[in-house]
């Protein structure tokens, strides 16, 4: 009841709980592109496992403190950078990341974009495959929202609840977004685009060069706005054309 009634665990909470869905959208946009491979009738619950595997991950991380606290001592020495176990996930899991996206790409460009996507759908992996894939990622991304958890709380069961709610809202938002990537090449080459970079960034920090998450996702929206900009041009600029389709052929020939 204590922790109910106290202001600093309720803004602790809030704060944990924005963090965990705005960390979280390296793991949609990968979960969406993941689960989109997949016969439309599985996606749901594969999107549903995927999920809770990202929970279930960082309770299971939280529960396992002074596993995680371990995982930042160093291990050994490389050209002067001490290199931890939270180092090694990452760097193996960005290069996972790297390689999945630009493999995706690589399918989506081979024979045009729609012939593309046929070839992935064809090549796709199995249900317990993909679902092994989303684990994996699962945990990279895990590791540092769990690190970042420990430093803005005290209280297990606060940042428990934050992964809850950040999760339950992310399982929520997970389908829409996966419809709407689905129903947009172009917003799907983007989206893999965007996992290289966040492979990259997984990259340059497990080599000890940290990169602000501010600046990638502040590319990430500048670049989504740039892409609803051109969408909405695109659509403007069809109704035209089929609006010049529909006109009398002499209202045409007063017009030209």
């Amino acid at each position: 009841m204590e922790l109910l009634l106290d202001i600093n665990v309720w803004s602790a909470f809030l704060t944990l709980t924005i963090l965990e869905i705005v960390l979280g959208i390296d793991n949609i946009i990968f979960l969406t592109l993941m689960v989109n491979r997949l016969p439309p009738e599985q996606r749901a619950l594969a999107r549903k496992l995927g999920l809770f595997g990202a929970m279930f991950s960082r309770i299971l991380l939280l529960l396992s403190i002074a596993w995680v606290a371990k995982l930042v001592e160093p291990l050994f020495v490389i050209m002067g950078h001490a290199v931890s176990g939270r180092d090694l996930v990452l760097l193996f899991g960005g290069l996972f990341l790297i390689y999945k996206a630009v493999t995706e790409i690589h399918g989506s460009l081979e024979g045009g974009v729609e012939e593309g996507q046929g070839a992935i759908k064809k090549g796709a992996s199995t249900f317990i495959g993909v679902i092994a894939q989303i684990a994996v990622i699962d945990i990279v991304f895990s590791l540092d929202s769990v690190i970042t958890a420990i430093g803005l709380a005290d209280q297990v069961v606060v940042m428990v609840a934050a992964i809850v709610v950040a999760i339950l809202v992310m399982m929520f938002a997970a389908g829409p977004i996966g419809d709407f990537v689905e129903a947009h090449p172009t917003v799907k080459m983007l989206a893999l685009t965007f996992l290289v970079l966040v492979g990259v960034v997984l990259v340059a920090e497990g080599t000890g060069h940290e990169v602000p998450k501010g600046y990638l996702y502040f590319a990430m929206a500048f670049s989504f706005g740039v892409e609803m900009l051109n969408m909405k041009m695109r659509k403007n600029s069809k109704k035209v054309v089929d609006l010049h389709d529909t006109m009398p052929q002499k209202e045409q020939g007063l017009e030209k």
